[in-house]
């Protein structure tokens, strides 16, 4: 089956969008969970991955060997199938732009998704990151897996709780999902498991790599570090993160990728009836 070209990818995002708002709380709620543990998959191998490379020898490699892993997380999203709310910043609200849905189904959704990321993201932060020991604490021997693990883990978690002004945290957030959605986007090109995947594959790995903030990957990094106890971090360093991400990535969605697309393909095609009451049923 052949790709899908750039105007039937609108109608396809516009579609899904509509969708994702027609279902109960509690389906939406588990969907949002396991998306928001599998991102908190991704950040947990990129740690293990990319820990003990000292930057003296590795120089920015380190940055680039975690973004490639990371892209495990939305990976497992698409495929596997759940709600990640930087993904549906796109979809949703594109649904909205064509008349499918009304604003009120948006932020419901994404309220809703983003709760379900966060227990998700905390739930794999701190059963299986911290409790685990795949993250060491400050009392890890020097030198063992557990030492190199946390001083990754506490260099990410510092960096973004408090390595950047309120502007370039939000600003990173708006570049960040900018590349998101366009992996989302052009997942919805391939119509094989093979070519979603290398379709997510380097918009992933860019953002991770040039430390841009993800909302999500953020309700992992930053509790992970409070849990193992990483000093001078804690819930309103995370909360203020998350604030400012979840804004930056909102826009970046629907401003740099919902309302270019919804201009260029969607603005003279409204949704007909038909479609409208299939989304309403699915």
């Amino acid at each position: 089956m052949p790709a899908r070209q750039p105007a039937e990818m609108a109608q396809a995002a516009s579609e899904t969008g509509a969708k994702k708002v027609h279902r109960t709380w509690d389906r939406v709620t588990v969907s949002a969970f396991l998306a928001g543990a599998y991102i908190a998959f991704g950040g947990l191998v990129a740690i293990t991955v990319s820990s003990g490379l000292d930057p003296a020898t590795w120089g920015t490699l380190p940055t680039l060997f975690t973004g490639a892993v990371f892209t495990l997380g939305l990976v497992l999203v698409l495929i596997a199938g759940s709600d990640l709310a930087t993904g549906n910043m796109l979809l949703v609200p594109l649904g909205a732009m064509q008349g499918r849905i009304g604003v009120g189904d948006v932020v419901r959704n994404l309220t809703l998704v983003l709760l379900g990321n966060l227990l998700g993201a905390l739930f794999v932060a701190y059963f299986l990151a911290v409790s685990t020991g795949v993250i060491g604490d400050a009392g890890a021997e020097p030198g063992s897996s557990g030492a190199l693990t946390y001083e990754r883990l506490a260099g990410i978690a510092e960096g973004k709780a408090g390595g950047h002004t309120a502007w370039e945290t939000f600003l990173r957030a708006v570049g960040c999902n900018w590349l998101v959605c366009l992996a989302v986007w052009m997942s919805l090109a391939a119509t094989t498991v093979s070519g979603k995947i290398l379709a997510v594959f380097f918009p992933i790995m860019a953002f991770v790599a040039m430390g841009f903030d993800h909302v999500v990957a953020n309700m992992f990094f930053l509790p992970a570090a409070i849990f193992a106890g990483v000093p001078d971090l804690g819930w309103g360093d995370a909360l203020l993160n998350w604030l400012l991400a979840g804004a930056g990535n909102l826009v970046g969605a629907v401003v740099f990728v919902g309302t270019s697309y919804w201009y260029l393909f969607l603005r003279d095609q409204p949704a007909e009836p038909a479609q409208a009451e299939e989304a309403e049923r699915s």
